[in-house]
């Protein structure tokens, strides 16, 4: 299954930071990273299936309006992209965040 790509991108990093951890509350989204692409230009990169990325990147805008000074240049979802950006762009899975992308396991009750 592709995972689609949500991006969202940017002034500074304190939207960055917020829009990112919206994004990780409100949906099973990946948070693959920041990229700082200008002076203060930082686009939040997320992965994860079109329904839960569509979620995420909209609860990123609102999340951003929050933000003192927060201001969104431009967001854009693809949903299934070609698996070439893979290799061109920073979007794939890496060592780095995999230990992020198990279930969530629950105790046992403690008693029947």
């Amino acid at each position: 299954m592709t995972l689609a790509l949500g991006m969202i991108e940017v002034y500074g990093v304190p939207a960055a930071v917020e829009a990112g951890d919206a994004m990780c509350k409100a949906a099973r989204i990946t948070l693959v990273g920041y990229e700082n692409t200008d002076l203060g230009r930082i686009t939040v990169l997320i992965r994860g299936v079109v329904g839960e990325v569509n979620v995420a990147v909209a609860a990123g805008l609102d999340a951003i309006l929050r933000v003192n000074g927060g201001e969104v240049l431009s967001h854009h979802i693809i949903p299934r992209p070609h698996e070439n950006l893979e290799y061109v762009l920073p979007i794939h899975r890496s060592a780095n965040i995999e230990q992020f992308n198990s279930d969530i396991k629950f105790p046992p009750p403690l008693s029947a």
